[in-house]
């Protein structure tokens, strides 16, 4: 069977009408693939149509304050790709007067672009014959072919990029990339896929030998963290609270938070209540310390959060404390974003 032939024709008559597949301009696509990094089409589409509508050109995106596209992308996770999309923006729009590279060597130079990104991009926009390499695309060699080299380990991107460009038709990349990665998401899924119905079915070697729930091999483990998260929601004598930005490393940079207690392990509610009356960060004792909701478990890809949210009561106006209206306008980590909407009274 000719893998490459079979592969397009089944990309043509099943791909999914998706809006940055209208015009493949550089700037939809590199949008589209940014965010659907780690993340479905189904959760991320609501995004696209959301930065397309508030910033139609990269000009629009380079020039908005990083608020704002903190707040646009609040609930998508990976922050940090919206951090790197704003830089980008900005260097295109500044630096290159707007106008994307259009080649793979020097969209890989933008920040955040890696080589799957980079590949995605150079082919579907300008017909460069650079072989995509995903987890959908992974998945699919690995089955057809029987590849049993584990995903995760060093050599495996090299020898799927080998394969991927043997079979990748110079004229007609773009079709090829696309029909690669949506034949893994439509068809050839992680779980149970439905290999009758399968194009392949008759050449696929997982299939054949019994081993697509095996394949593709991953055989290193993330290693989880837990970690214990104590908000606290000030009510001062005006009603109004206190919201902070992270500024250090790690997760959620840039976005807001109410003030964080974080402790070793999960602190028993009466002694943790303790520890809030006398955290000097607060700037003044409170009248009463109650918890709002109790744990909460977010799990991020190396690290599990449990977050507790508690209420501080205090009859002096606090400095700096904000009424709720402007609270609300803040990006927040979708899951203090969900206490507010939800349980903040």
């Amino acid at each position: 069977m000719d893998f490459s032939k079979h592969l397009i024709q089944w990309y043509l008559h099943n791909k999914r009408d998706l809006p940055w597949r209208k015009n493949s301009h550089p700037y939809s696509v590199w949008l589209s693939e940014i965010m659907l990094q780690q993340t479905r089409v189904a959760q991320g589409m609501p995004y696209f149509f959301k930065f397309i509508t508030a910033f139609p050109t990269v000009n629009d995106l380079a020039n908005a304050p990083e608020e704002q596209v903190l707040k646009l992308w609040q609930g998508l996770g990976y922050y940090s790709r919206a951090r790197n999309l704003h830089a980008t923006a900005k260097y295109i729009a500044y630096e290159l007067h707007g106008i994307f590279p259009d080649n793979y060597k020097e969209l890989l130079k933008l920040k955040g672009v890696g080589d799957y990104t980079a590949a995605a991009i150079a082919s579907i926009c300008y017909g460069e014959p650079v072989p995509v390499v995903d987890g959908n695309v992974y998945r699919v060699l690995s089955r057809y072919f029987g590849i049993e080299t584990d995903i995760s380990s060093s050599p495996a991107k090299a020898e799927f990029r080998a394969l991927a460009a043997k079979y990748l038709p110079r004229d007609k990349a773009s079709e090829f990339n696309q029909a690669m990665m949506e034949f893994g998401a439509l068809q050839c899924v992680p779980k149970s896929p439905d290999c009758a119905a399968c194009i392949f079915s008759a050449d696929c070697v997982a299939f054949t030998t019994g081993k697509v729930s095996v394949l593709p091999v991953k055989l290193k483990k993330t290693k989880v963290t837990n970690r214990y998260f104590n908000y606290i929601v000030v009510k001062d004598a005006n009603g109004s609270s206190v919201v902070n930005k992270r500024s250090g490393k790690g997760i959620w940079h840039n976005l807001y938070e109410f003030p964080l207690i974080e402790t070793e392990t999960a602190v028993p509610e009466q002694e943790m209540s303790k520890t809030i009356c006398g955290y000097e960060g607060l700037g003044f004792i409170p009248q009463n310390v109650s918890l709002l909701v109790d744990t909460v478990v977010h799990k991020l890809s190396h690290q599990h959060l449990h977050i507790r949210f508690w209420e501080v009561v205090t009859n002096a106006v606090v400095t700096g404390a904000m009424n709720r209206d402007k609270i609300k306008q803040y990006p927040f980590p979708i899951v203090v974003h969900n206490f507010i909407e939800k349980h903040w009274d």
